[in-house]
């Protein structure tokens, strides 16, 4: 890898779900009450083991469309390790067989969500936790040298609503949402061709290790340190693929709360 790499960074780029916030109760009811409208399932209640099935097999989801969809492969009896191994070629053949389109299954998604808000913000904050020491370590960033971004592909004003919560509020510039429409590697490499101090020294902590190994792919990215979130969305397997790559890193909670130096 060229050139150096400090002992701290000077940028800071962090997914939100699976790094910052475990949202996996609030997906899955919004996932199901989106089913529920598209398919027209009568049902209020999902079956009583759907909910632990979809949290098992939320490391194959990219993109928040995908939801509802996992939750028609469950029903209609797809088995949990075909998903695991085949998750892109089921969920568009789904979309043939539906003739729906991605963008009007996301599109449903949001309203459904942002109705919620608008009725019952309070219920929909509730469904959300943060994993333990995040919002400390992100508290003691905001005043230092090491300036703080969130990339993810959640709705950036989601984002802010549930950071808000947390008594952190990260100027609307630091976090780059799904309304951006553009690769995360691409947004890494305009952080650092906007770098206030220089050289920049960026460290990127993801959950996925898919977009990880493309961010690796990127020539002008060469010296980005590259973290997987091991409390995560992903699978085992996942983790060990981080473990033998040379660029990859995996980072544990206790690593991330505590100080830079103990990131390996």
């Amino acid at each position: 890898m060229k050139g150096t790499i400090a002992n701290q960074p000077t940028i800071l780029a962090l997914d939100f779900d699976g790094v910052i916030c475990n949202g996996l109760k609030e997906y899955f009811e919004t996932a199901w009450q989106t089913y529920r409208d598209i398919w027209s399932q009568a049902d209020k209640a999902p079956p009583q083991d759907l909910a632990e099935k979809f949290y098992r097999l939320r490391p194959v989801i990219e993109t928040g469309w995908e939801m509802p969809l996992l939750i028609a492969a469950l029903l209609s009896g797809v088995t949990e390790d075909k998903i695991l191994q085949e998750w892109h070629a089921i969920a568009h053949v789904i979309l043939q067989e539906t003739r729906l389109q991605s963008a009007t299954i996301a599109h449903k998604l949001d309203s459904f969500r942002d109705q919620w808000i608008r009725d019952d913000l309070a219920s929909w904050l509730n469904l959300h936790s943060f994993y333990p020491g995040v919002i400390e370590k992100l508290n003691s960033l905001i005043n230092s040298p090491t300036q703080v971004f969130i990339v993810t592909t959640k709705e950036g004003r989601f984002v802010q609503q549930l950071l808000a919560q947390q008594g952190i509020q990260l100027p609307e510039k630091s976090v780059f949402g799904k309304e951006n429409k553009r690769p995360k590697h691409e947004i890494l490499h305009e952080l650092i061709a906007a770098a206030k101090t220089l050289p920049a020294s960026l460290w990127f902590v993801e959950d996925r290790i898919k977009t990880l190994e493309l961010v690796a792919q990127q020539a002008n990215l060469d010296t980005v340190k590259l973290y997987l979130a091991d409390w995560g969305y992903n699978t085992k397997d996942e983790r060990q693929a981080a473990q033998n790559h040379d660029r990859i890193q995996l980072l544990s909670l206790a690593q991330f709360a505590d100080d830079f130096s103990t990131w390996g």
